[in-house]
């Protein structure tokens, strides 16, 4: 790779990648401020909130799934400048997306309790988070519409528009926090609450703003999008064949992730509130790579979609490097900040302890973490051959991270951060799987080609 070559892939990777960090660094706020907020309610408090926005990482996954369809596919009809294309992935995979919906929020909102026991023994800690899951299961409408309108704009190279819409909601939602956790200039002190109420409210305007962005851009031109018939023949056939496997992929790792804190909880009230200080940390910080991620998946599939497959490996690689080297950075910053952290929160010693060796164990597996978010959510996926990442997510999650965070646990009953620490080798495994697939290069594919029915 020459010096033009590299700086053209710099211009393209924070054209597309920075609006995208940034967009999940605002969504991880979300959590953030819930904890920083909520921190001050009592351990119980966080631990309910923990458990509640558990669950829903499970739907969020699982909707960025179908969201992450829609961006592989417009990416590579937008290579093509493929109107026609790019319209009706966009409208077919908004409908799947209406129906995964449905399979989440009907289950939070009518029966949290039940939910909430999955996760913890303690009736306190599953009372609160069932208030919380119950409220914010509204919000996960809002939600999928950010999800599918942020794929669409990302994968047409106009990842500005949701950064904007993130700067909103993250400004509504600190707002919203502070007013109706703490009842402050007349409104109502709902404490945990406010905390779900803030975040549906910023939710929703994060939406709003993004439908109408769309609209515009659709009144001058830029886009053209026009919604197909749920009738129209062969619209899910040949989708299907890639919405299902990554699917099934997301669905299958976010439940052994809630298994993971299905054990956690399991361990302790102390244990369970450490682990949910670290959550908002992990979203941050990872976050910070889910620009490389998502730059990966249309600097790939663009070129894919223009049958460029040399260039379209000489770019993953170098996306592989800049995460590798850059998650280096961040385990240093994590292991410097984590002190600091924990004094922002009305937590006992035993508490404050366990949170810092969890960040400690964090910062020993976050370059594997990292690279295969972008090797295995972005660069492999790219080609939409998605049942390899079926495939290499469940040998790592299912043959690997369940089973030994179970005999971690409940066999040797070993401290959380090392239980953490054992379950997360896992990523490990998944990395190097993922490797030799992508040296092999069976995951390049133009899917232009008659994938989605004209």
């Amino acid at each position: 790779m020459n010096s033009s070559q590299k700086k053209v892939y710099q211009k393209e990777l924070l054209a597309i990648g920075l609006p995208v960090t940034l967009q999940s660094i605002f969504q991880a706020s979300y959590s953030l401020v819930d904890q920083l907020m909520v921190g001050s309610l009592g351990t119980v408090s966080i631990a309910g909130s923990g458990l509640g926005a558990k669950f829903s990482s499970l739907v969020s996954v699982t909707l960025s799934a179908v969201a992450a369809v829609a961006s592989i596919l417009i990416a590579q009809y937008h290579g093509k400048q493929d109107r026609e294309g790019i319209n009706r992935s966009f409208f077919s995979c908004l409908y799947i997306s209406v129906l995964v919906l449905l399979l989440f929020a009907l289950p939070a909102f009518c029966i949290p309790e039940i939910i909430m026991g999955f996760y913890s023994e303690d009736a306190e800690t599953i009372r609160m988070g069932a208030v919380y899951l119950k409220l914010i299961a509204v919000s996960y409408i809002p939600m999928n519409v950010t999800l599918m309108c942020s794929a669409f704009f990302r994968s047409v190279e106009k990842s500005r528009y949701p950064l904007y819409a993130s700067i909103l909601s993250m400004a509504v939602n600190l707002l919203g926090n502070y007013l109706l956790i703490f009842g402050k200039f007349g409104c109502p002190r709902l404490g945990l609450q406010g905390a779900a109420y803030g975040t549906l409210i910023a939710r929703t305007l994060e939406a709003l703003l993004l439908v109408s962005l769309m609209a515009v851009q659709q009144k001058k031109g830029e886009i053209r999008l026009r919604p197909v018939s749920l009738r129209e023949k062969g619209i899910y056939g040949s989708i299907s064949v890639m919405i299902v496997p990554i699917l099934l992929n997301e669905f299958l790792w976010s439940l052994g992730e809630n298994i993971y804190a299905g054990i956690y909880g399991r361990l302790g009230t102390d244990a369970l509130a450490a682990m949910t200080l670290t959550n908002p940390l992990q979203a941050m910080f990872i976050g910070m790579f889910s620009g490389v991620s998502s730059a990966a998946a249309v600097m790939v599939g663009k070129r894919l979609g223009s049958n460029d497959n040399e260039g379209a490996y000489v770019v993953s690689k170098y996306l592989m490097k800049t995460g590798v080297l850059g998650s280096l950075v961040v385990s240093v910053l994590l292991v410097l900040l984590i002190p600091f952290y924990v004094k922002w929160f009305s937590i006992g010693p035993e508490v404050a302890r366990l949170t810092k060796y969890i960040v400690y164990a964090l910062a020993l597996v976050l370059f594997a973490k990292i690279t295969n978010m972008i090797l295995g959510g972005g660069i492999l996926r790219s080609g939409g051959r998605t049942r390899i990442t079926l495939c290499v997510d469940l040998v790592g999650t299912w043959v690997f991270g369940v089973p030994l965070g179970l005999l971690a646990a409940f066999v040797f009953h070993l401290p959380i951060y090392m239980v953490y620490f054992i379950l997360s080798l896992e990523e490990v495994i998944r990395l190097i799987i993922s490797i030799f697939l992508f040296r092999s290069k069976v995951w390049m594919q133009n899917l232009t080609q008659g994938t989605i029915p004209s």
